[in-house]
């Protein structure tokens, strides 16, 4: 909510699930993503300009083109590039688009200059041409470009430049603009550092051969860990122990437990999503809302209906009253 210089430190007031609270720090790192410079000029009550151009990127989700595993990219008329990737089985995902954004970055969605735009491009290529009743979801997200100058908002640098304000002795803070999920890890590290420079400490570079929660296997024994999943747990279908494996990977074991079939679960919330998933969410991925289970976790959106949203909602707004969420 506000975050204030005073006796050598940041007081940060908080409001999030446990209520208002207020923290002291020495040092803060604003990763807001879009909204970094609404941190600098509302939270932290700076009055500069913009550092950030926002950049909208847009995507459509398609009945399923074509049969393989393969990515198609495509080259637009007007020299961009695009692709068609197979997505959850039986989906395909078009995009992306490039257009700035003024918005505020909840609110994007889809236009309709874009849709047509993805759907055109998408039809000059595939033999049969793709069309809007195609389409079965869209989503949007905001790219936080550091603002370089540059004319078009493609041409916009892609890579994160990192900005320190301040000292240990009065209070410092790292105002991380741009970056993006395929350069996540050399980011943090490259925050580490700056944090470093400022406090004095030095720490151990580990990401290189560290892995993410659930990826300790090797980079080409993804099958080999799924037939192994299915040797311990036959009472499943294949198609089901891949999904989780490839959302989790190792920690699927920890959804499945002592469970011999679907039965063993929990409450169904349709397609093949059970309760034990969704308080693996709950308790592990911090999720609080069906949109955080469906779109935000996983991708069941695509093939659950109305009355499993609402049947999901209720399941959670139990869960949240109950202290003691942990089974099925």
């Amino acid at each position: 909510m506000s975050a204030r210089r005073e006796d050598g430190g940041w007081t940060v007031e908080l409001d999030g699930v446990e209520g208002r609270q207020s923290v002291r720090a020495r040092m803060l790192v604003n990763a807001a993503g879009p909204w970094v410079d609404t941190v600098i000029n509302g939270v932290m009550g700076k009055n500069g300009p913009a550092n950030v151009r926002l950049v909208q990127g847009s995507h459509i989700v398609t009945k399923k083109l074509f049969d393989h595993d393969r990515c198609y990219f495509f080259q637009n008329s007007d020299g961009r590039i695009f692709f068609a990737i197979p997505y959850e089985e039986d989906f395909t995902l078009i995009g992306t688009t490039d257009r700035d954004y003024h918005g505020d970055p909840k609110d994007v969605r889809i236009s309709e200059e874009e849709t047509d735009y993805l759907l055109k491009g998408a039809s000059e290529y595939f033999r049969r041409p793709v069309m809007r009743d195609d389409i079965v979801w869209t989503y949007s997200g905001v790219r936080p470009l550091f603002d370089d100058g540059a004319s078009a908002a493609q041409e916009a640098t892609r890579d994160y430049v990192l900005k320190v304000e301040g000292d240990a002795a009065s209070g410092a803070v790292v105002n991380v603009f741009g970056g993006k999920l395929t350069t996540s890890r050399r980011l943090a590290e490259s925050v580490l550092e700056k944090i470093e420079e400022v406090l004095g400490k030095k720490g151990v570079a580990w990401t290189k051969d560290g892995t993410l929660p659930g990826g300790d296997f090797g980079v080409k024994s993804f099958d080999a860990e799924v037939r192994r999943l299915g040797l311990d747990y036959p009472g499943f279908e294949q198609r089901f122990l891949k999904r989780l494996m490839r959302l989790y990977g190792t920690r699927a074991r920890a959804i499945l437990g002592d469970a011999r079939s679907v039965a063993d679960l929990g409450q169904h919330f349709g397609s093949d999503l059970y309760a034990s998933e969704v308080i693996y969410l709950v308790e592990v991925e911090w999720a609080r809302t069906a949109e955080d289970v469906l779109w935000r976790r996983t991708k069941q959106g695509l093939r659950v209906g109305a009355e499993d949203v609402a049947r999901l909602e209720a399941y959670l707004g139990s869960k949240s009253r109950d202290p003691h969420p942990a089974s099925p």
